[in-house]
């Protein structure tokens, strides 16, 4: 097995278990569930000889972290449109209907090496992962880590809060501006929902807002709208079953935008995409 990451033991005072001391010394490496992880796979070496969470560490040790064994993995050869790629990310654009992940063949994550080449770095994941996920209903931007160093800085940027995403969505009845504190399982949850359009189909209104969760609850914009009075269109969950124009159709929730700042290059990242035609064929039936 190839050797990704070396560390060589400084000089230390007080005799300390690798479980205390190596769960920082490697890039990929930043917890100690991790380090225990890896240890248990027997990806941790020291002075050559497989470790453990409990060997005493001394000054001089070497401690290799080798390269995990690629698994294989049944690929779905679906194509997907790839908005941005380097060696590190890559942000495509999710279609309606189908789950991000899971216990399925179909699936986004399945389809991810059929669309992006394979990383070059130390620490290529074995395939690209997506550090979010949309529900299957749900259209547009999913962001996707290729290493894992990028994979864990980026879950820590969502865990921060410092990966911004804009979602647009047609809602049923004028929904006003408003910033929604609502809690999701007992979890605080706030979403910042502003009404951009007004709409008027068969003597019913409606409105296309836009909503920037500031929280990453699972359903949270589907909720929180609902909550409102307001729900989405297409909603076969939170929404309104008494659908007339809309019959049958999808759920109206795109993800239109997000902004990040890069794990490794650390430059601010911006992306945005056009409403699906769907959202823009509405356009006759606006009130201005």
């Amino acid at each position: 097995m190839k050797i990704i990451e070396t560390h060589i033991v400084p000089a230390i005072d007080e005799k300390i278990r690798l479980q205390e001391y190596a769960f920082s010394i490697f890039q990929t490496i930043t917890t100690r569930s991790a380090l225990k992880k890896a240890v248990k796979k027997g990806l941790i070496l020291l002075d050559g000889q497989p470790a453990s969470t409990s060997s005493w560490i001394k000054t001089g040790h070497r401690i290799d972290l080798l390269e995990e064994e690629k698994t294989s993995k049944k690929i779905f050869k679906f194509d997907l449109p790839v908005i941005f790629e380097d060696n590190w990310l890559a942000v495509i654009h999710k279609p309606a209907g189908l789950p991000t992940s899971g216990n399925y063949f179909r699936t986004i994550e399945n389809a991810l090496p059929h669309n992006l080449d394979q990383s070059t770095e130390f620490d290529a994941l074995n395939y690209p992962l997506p550090v979010h996920r949309l529900d299957s209903p749900t259209s547009g931007i999913l962001l996707v880590a290729k290493t894992k160093l990028a994979q864990r800085i980026l879950n820590d940027d969502f865990s921060a809060k410092k990966i911004h995403k804009v979602y647009y969505a047609l809602v049923h009845g004028l929904c006003d501006d408003e910033q929604i504190n609502l809690e999701i399982e007992n979890k605080p949850a706030q979403t910042m929902v502003m009404r951009l359009k007004q709409f008027r189909i068969e003597d019913q209104s409606y409105s296309l807002v836009r909503a920037k969760p500031l929280t990453g609850r699972t359903h949270q914009i589907r909720i929180h709208l609902e909550h409102m009075g307001n729900p989405i269109v297409g909603d076969k969950l939170y929404g309104n079953t008494e659908e007339t124009f809309f019959k049958n159709k999808n759920l109206f929730l795109f993800a239109g935008g997000i902004e990040l700042i890069h794990p490794v290059t650390t430059e601010k990242l911006s992306f945005e995409i056009e409403l699906p035609k769907r959202f823009r064929n509405l356009a006759r039936f606006e009130v201005r």
